[in-house]
């Protein structure tokens, strides 16, 4: 399998749907489980991405500390944020997940409007790599530091 030609857009799965900012944890949580997904990409008013929220983000950063998911606002969560444009390139796209060690990536349309057009995640990695770039990424992105 060649994957020098490919880009971030022939591997993402589109139809990313984003959490508003301003939502609960509680209906970003409501999200994940309707969609069977552990992430939502967030994103702000002006329907730019303003970051990321996990399952386990909720459980450690809001559950865990005694906070009420109700009233904790996704945009509290959003962090620090990668993303790739949709015409990087899967290798640029596997190193960038590799070095940060990030299992999901929003894929950015920086032509058309800087919005947000897909997800790649591990699964989509897992349909368009080589066996040996998925035990290298595996081994990158889960290495305990």
């Amino acid at each position: 399998m060649d994957t020098t030609m490919m880009k971030a857009r022939d591997v993402m799965h589109s139809g990313a749907k984003c959490v508003p900012e301003d939502a609960s944890l509680m209906e970003a949580a409501k999200m994940m489980k309707d969609m069977d997904v552990g992430c939502v990409p967030i994103c702000g008013t002006d329907d730019r991405l303003k970051g990321m929220v996990t399952d386990r983000d909720i459980v450690l950063h809001c559950c865990a500390e005694g906070r009420d998911p109700a009233t904790v606002r996704a945009g509290e969560l959003a962090g620090n944020l990668h993303w790739c444009d949709a015409d990087t390139t899967l290798d640029d796209v596997l190193d960038m997940m590799e070095t940060h060690q990030i299992r999901r990536l929003p894929v950015i349309d920086t032509q058309n409007g800087h919005r947000l057009i897909g997800m790649i995640s591990e699964a989509d990695l897992a349909r368009n790599v080589t066996d040996h770039q998925i035990a290298e990424f595996v081994e990158k992105v889960y290495a305990v530091s």
